[in-house]
């Protein structure tokens, strides 16, 4: 399936950008600028059944192949949050981007414990303005109704099958290129266990104090920070 994508810049380097679970490629706006500005072309997609792309079947090996049909292969730089970071693990091998970040990767959708259940997020399809604000009063108006487009555009059947691969652990054995993992401290999806295993296997693993699951989104300044190196 070729994915809708968006670009900006006319960098030598290319740097691609994967969104998680209910966002589209304007989760990455805070950072476009950042890259561009470091002489990336960046690359951003809507994953399947987000934003502009296509409707269709909803397993990781979907989302993964949907990666390799529709982005340049060889990129510089690519990050993943999420459900992109599960995404972009299992495609990594054939993307082959120079350094991969991986920002709260979903590579257990269920949790270290597997009690999250993805479908849960179905829920949310039907989450008013006010509710949003609730969730996130700092945001203004415009942040605010850009999430709801996301929300709103996002099929949430994809949330409903994913549900089935909530105990699989897709965790990768090793980082096939030089990989950074961000993680949220508290994190509902990398705990500590989780942090002290994936350095054993050989990525840098860089925690966010306080930040929620979404830190490029919600906590920007100290999303930045962490990627110091990475750029």
């Amino acid at each position: 399936m070729r994915l809708h994508t968006r670009q900006w810049g006319a960098g030598d380097r290319v740097a691609v950008l994967v969104h998680g679970i209910m966002a589209d490629h304007h989760t990455w706006d805070p950072l476009v600028p950042v890259l561009t500005a470091e002489g990336y072309r960046v690359v951003a997609v809507d994953l399947r059944g987000h934003g502009r792309s296509p409707r269709g079947r909803y397993t990781p090996g979907d989302f993964a192949d949907d990666l390799v049909d529709t982005l340049p292969a060889g990129p510089e730089l690519t990050v993943g949050h999420s459900l992109g970071a599960l995404a972009v693990a299992l495609a990594v091998g054939r993307l082959r981007p120079a350094r991969a970040v991986y920002v709260e990767p979903a590579w257990r959708l269920g949790g270290p414990d597997g009690t999250l259940d993805p479908a849960s997020f179905a829920l949310l399809k039907r989450v008013p303005r006010l509710l949003m604000k609730t969730f996130r009063p700092e945001w203004d108006g415009d942040r605010a109704a850009a999430e709801l487009r996301a929300v709103r555009a996002w099929d949430e059947n994809s949330a409903l099958t994913l549900s089935q691969y909530r105990d699989v652990d897709h965790t990768p054995d090793e980082p096939l290129v030089p990989s950074l993992v961000q993680a949220a401290d508290p994190s509902s999806l990398v705990s500590p266990e989780n942090r002290r295993d994936l350095t054993r296997r050989g990525f840098e693993v860089r925690t966010l104090p306080g930040a929620s699951h979404a830190p490029h989104r919600d906590q920007f300044d100290m999303f930045l920070e962490s990627l110091k190196g990475w750029l």
